[in-house]
C-alpha cells in the first residue's frame, strides 16, 4: 500500500497558522457587514448606523435588576458590573431610578473593607481594581450620599499598604504588581484628592521599566506590550506629571498601528480586533493627542541627538572612545518631573486648549463600533459572532464618545455633525479620558473632594 510522503518545506510554509485562519474569519465577517452596508439605500444605512439607545438602556437596566446564574463566576467582580452598567447608562445620557441608586450605594458600602479599599463583594479581600470600579461608580452616581460614603482616610491607608519598594503597587495583599495596579491606585487617589508624594514615589520608574522595544507598555517589565496596560501606564504617568519620561513618539507609533483593516483596534501585535480596545487603545491615543507638544519636542531632540551622535561616533571611531556617557547624560535629564502640582493635573489636563487633530482614524473606529460591535437588540460586543456583554458595552461606548469629541477643542464643546457618524442623535456624553467617567460627574466629584 502506498504511503503519503511527508510535506515539503514549501508546502509547510504555505499552510496557514491558527492565528492566520482566525484573522481571515474575522475579516470575512467584518467585510461582509461593510459590503452589505455599502449595497443598501441611504435610509437603510442611516438605520444601521443609529445608536440603539433605547435597546441599550433596556439591556443595561435589566442587568441592574437581575443577572442569571451564569454570572456567578463574576462574584468577585460585582463592583465592576456596577461600573460597566451604570457608566454605560450615563454615557447614553440616562439615569437610574432612586431605588436602584440607593441600593447600589448601600451594596458598595458593604464591599468597603473596614481597613480601607473595596472588595469584589461583601466579606471579600479589598482589591485595587474593584476599588477603582467602586469609586468610579459612586462618582457616576454623584450626590452627597454616594460621594460621602467613600472613606478616604481608610482608603489612603490601604493604598499605602499596597505600595511596593520598586515603585509599583500590589493589586491586593500578596497580589500581582503591575501597571494596572499603578493606574487604579493613582487614578483613585487623584480623583479623591488624596494623591501625595508617598503614593507617587518611584511609580514613574516602575512604569518606565514596562515600556517595551515596540513602544507600548507591558503589565510588568519583560512582558509584551498590551493595549490595556498601555492606557494604564500612560494615564498614570500623566497623573503624576511624568509622561515626558516615556518614549512618546515610539508609544504613539505602536498604538496607532494597532488600528487594523477592520477599522477597530487590536490589543497586541498580531492579535484579533476587539471592541473593548476602542477605549483602551483609542483612549491612549486620545491622551497622546493632548501631549503633542511633548511628542514634538522629543522628536526634535531625537533628531538633533542622532545628528550629534553620528558626528561623535565618527570622531570616537578614530579616537577609540565611547558615546555611552552622552547617552547617560540624556537619560538622566529625562528623569526630572516638570509638574509638582500633581493634585490639579487631572483637572488641568482636560481644560487646556487642544490644537491637534485626532491621531487615529476616528470615523473608521465609529464605523466598526456601530456596524460590527453593536447588537441591534441592545448591548455591544467584542466582534461579529460574539455575544453582547456589559464589559464590552462599557468600553465600546466609551470609545465611541472619545471618537465623537476627538475633534473638539474643548472637552465638552459639541462636535460638528460631520465628525459624528450616523445621525447627530448618536452623540454620547463626553468623558474625562484619564478616569473614564462622564465629564460632568467628574467635575462634581472634584468640587466635592476639593472641599474636604
Amino acid at each position: 500500500m502506498a504511503t503519503s510522503s511527508p510535506p515539503t518545506e514549501a508546502a509547510e510554509a504555505l499552510s496557514p497558522t491558527v492565528s492566520q485562519r482566525d484573522q481571515w474569519i474575522v475579516e470575512s465577517h467584518v467585510f461582509q457587514i461593510y459590503q452589505l452596508f455599502a449595497s443598501i439605500p441611504p435610509n437603510a444605512q442611516s438605520l444601521m448606523l443609529e445608536v440603539q439607545r433605547d435597546k441599550h438602556i433596556e439591556y443595561l437596566t435589566k442587568g441592574l435588576h437581575h443577572l442569571s446564574s451564569t454570572f456567578s463566576v463574576l462574584d468577585s467582580n460585582r463592583p465592576w458590573l456596577c461600573y460597566w452598567i451604570i457608566h454605560s447608562i450615563a454615557l447614553l445620557g440616562e439615569f437610574i431610578d432612586d431605588e436602584i441608586e440607593d441600593n447600589t450605594v448601600d451594596f458598595l458600602n458593604r464591599c468597603q473593607d473596614p481597613n480601607g479599599g473595596y472588595a469584589g463583594g461583601p466579606g471579600q479581600m479589598p482589591h485595587l481594581a474593584t476599588t477603582y470600579a467602586a469609586v468610579n461608580t459612586l462618582i457616576t452616581l454623584g450626590g452627597d450620599k454616594a460621594l460621602a460614603s467613600i472613606n478616604r482616610d481608610k482608603l489612603y491607608g490601604f493604598m499605602r499598604r499596597m505600595k511596593q519598594p520598586n515603585g509599583g503597587f500590589s493589586m491586593h495583599d500578596g497580589g500581582e504588581i503591575d501597571a494596572r495596579a499603578c493606574y487604579t491606585a493613582i487614578s483613585v487617589a487623584s480623583v479623591l484628592n488624596i494623591l501625595d508624594e508617598e503614593l507617587i514615589k518611584n511609580v514613574g520608574d516602575f512604569i518606565l521599566s514596562c515600556q517595551t522595544y515596540e513602544g507600548g507598555i507591558a503589565g510588568e517589565p519583560g512582558s509584551e506590550a498590551h493595549g490595556g496596560y498601555t492606557f494604564c501606564g500612560l494615564a498614570a504617568m500623566i497623573l503624576i506629571g511624568e509622561a515626558n519620561r516615556l518614549d512618546l513618539p515610539r508609544l504613539l507609533d505602536w498604538a496607532v498601528f494597532r488600528q487594523g483593516k477592520e477599522c477597530g483596534f487590536q490589543g497586541r501585535t498580531n492579535k484579533l480586533v476587539d471592541g473593548c480596545y476602542s477605549f483602551w487603545q483609542g483612549g491612549a491615543v486620545a491622551l497622546l493627542q493632548r501631549l503633542h507638544s511633548i511628542i514634538d519636542e522629543q522628536m526634535a531632540e531625537a533628531s538633533q541627538f542622532s545628528t550629534i551622535s553620528d558626528v561623535h561616533e565618527e570622531n570616537e571611531s578614530l579616537a577609540g572612545t565611547s558615546s555611552h556617557a552622552t547617552c547617560r547624560i540624556k537619560h538622566e535629564g529625562m528623569n526630572e518631573s516638570h509638574s509638582p502640582d500633581f493634585k490639579n493635573i487631572g483637572y488641568n489636563f482636560i481644560n487646556e486648549w487642544r490644537a491637534s487633530e485626532p491621531l487615529f482614524h476616528s470615523m473608521a473606529l465609529q464605523q466598526y463600533i456601530l456596524l460590527c460591535a453593536q447588537d441591534q437588540d441592545g448591548g455591544l460586543r467584542d466582534k461579529p459572532g460574539k455575544r453582547r456583554d456589559h464589559y464590552h458595552s462599557c468600553y465600546c461606548l466609551s470609545g465611541l464618545s472619545l471618537c465623537q469629541y476627538s475633534w473638539s477643542k474643548r472637552p465638552d464643546s459639541p462636535p460638528l455633525p460631520k465628525v459624528v457618524m450616523g445621525p447627530y442623535s448618536n452623540l454620547l456624553e463626553p468623558i474625562h479620558p484619564l478616569f473614564n467617567v462622564v465629564l460632568e460627574q467628574y467635575r462634581e466629584a472634584r468640587e466635592f473632594f476639593a472641599g474636604l
